[in-house]
């Protein structure tokens, strides 16, 4: 995953990004959103992008859901 995945400051403000595109993660997850098929972003969308682009796109994201430090306060009565 992370050899597709790269987080650059001079490009999208350090979004990250496919490697090798200005494809950010945050757009390939909002197509998945839509409900469109990884082939309808290829097709589409981003003919210059996989079908493991999309998967290490969406395996970053649960990598950061993982890492999250949840903060929780307890519930007052």
């Amino acid at each position: 995953m992370t050899d597709r995945i790269v987080v650059d400051p001079t490009i999208h403000l350090g979004k990250p990004c496919v490697v090798g595109t200005r494809i950010t993660i945050q757009i390939v997850l909002e197509l998945l959103d839509e409900n469109l098929s990884f082939a309808q972003i290829i097709h589409d969308y981003y003919p210059n992008l996989s079908v493991e682009d999309i998967r290490a796109c969406i395996q970053y994201a649960i990598a950061l859901v993982a890492a999250e430090d949840i903060h929780l306060r307890p519930i007052s009565a």
